[in-house]
């Protein structure tokens, strides 16, 4: 979870440019450089080199034989991922609601994005003492109680990798650094099914956060409660964790998940045994 205020950053004049190609193309497709030069009133040679750049991403379409430009099929693949984002808000809010209502404290939905935790929703605590998170901020996975389970929901490969490749930055003295002891955790995560933020990412936060996962068993995203440490115990946080699991196994359950996925886990290790 990022408390963050939100301030001004500058602008990217080439990035602009490229929104700018981008709306044109989405009114009036299949033109020429010398055409959207002209409607852009901008340099041709600034507008190759930013068509080049969108192309090479598949945002834009070169037709070679005409010369003409239109939108490319990777805004076709953003779009359902923002379609798939809005949707899974929409049905998440009103568990989201009743969680915050509960507890009072400010509860947050996330999903797994680039290795990184993606914020894409957020309830704030009433409370004139709270957190708060900007919602399309990222965070780090392996110190945020999102983010933890989030990767102890994930199958055993694929956590692995993620593990191994993302860097484990310090940001208070109780950050998990070392790869070693962040899979001992994240296995303690996946037999009791939430995650603990216990200082780890910014000083007096703490968090429980757990997974919501599909049909097939997938996870789709995480939700947290979080709070100050003033008012959260270490003491607090099975009260805190039985009310987010009941959110999370009520959310699962409309995405048609059968089972819990803590109790999955302990499932397949009854399995093992026998």
């Amino acid at each position: 979870m990022r408390t963050i205020k939100v301030r001004p950053w500058p602008v990217v004049k080439s990035v602009q440019r490229a929104i700018r190609i981008l709306e044109v193309l989405g009114r009036q497709e299949h033109l020429t450089l010398a055409a959207l030069s002209r409607k852009l009133i901008a340099p041709k040679t600034t507008v190759f080199e930013i068509l080049a750049t969108l192309e090479s991403e598949r945002l834009v379409h070169r037709d070679d034989e005409l010369g003409t430009y239109s939108l490319g099929i990777k805004l076709l693949e953003l779009g359902q991922m923002a379609q798939c984002g809005l949707e899974l808000c929409k049905l998440v809010l009103p568990f989201l609601q009743r969680l915050n209502r509960e507890l009072d404290e400010t509860v947050h939905l996330t999903v797994l994005d680039q290795d990184e935790v993606l914020y894409i929703d957020c309830i704030e605590s009433s409370k004139r003492l709270r957190t708060y998170s900007v919602i399309g901020v990222h965070a780090p996975l392996h110190c945020t109680a999102v983010g933890k389970a989030l990767l102890a929901a994930l199958p055993p490969g694929c956590r692995d990798a993620i593990v191994r490749r993302i860097p484990l930055p310090r940001f208070t003295n109780s950050t998990i650094t070392d790869r070693g002891q962040l899979m001992n955790e994240l296995e303690r995560i996946a037999q009791r099914g939430y995650a603990i933020d216990n200082v780890e990412h910014e000083e007096g936060v703490r968090c429980v956060g757990a997974a919501v996962i599909n049909l097939a068993g997938d996870v789709v995203a995480s939700i947290s409660v979080s709070g100050p440490t003033q008012r959260i115990s270490m003491q607090s946080m099975d009260t805190l964790a039985a009310a987010l699991l009941a959110t999370t196994r009520d959310i699962s359950q409309r995405l048609g998940a059968v089972t819990p996925l803590h109790q999955r886990s302990r499932q397949s290790d009854a399995l093992l045994v026998k």
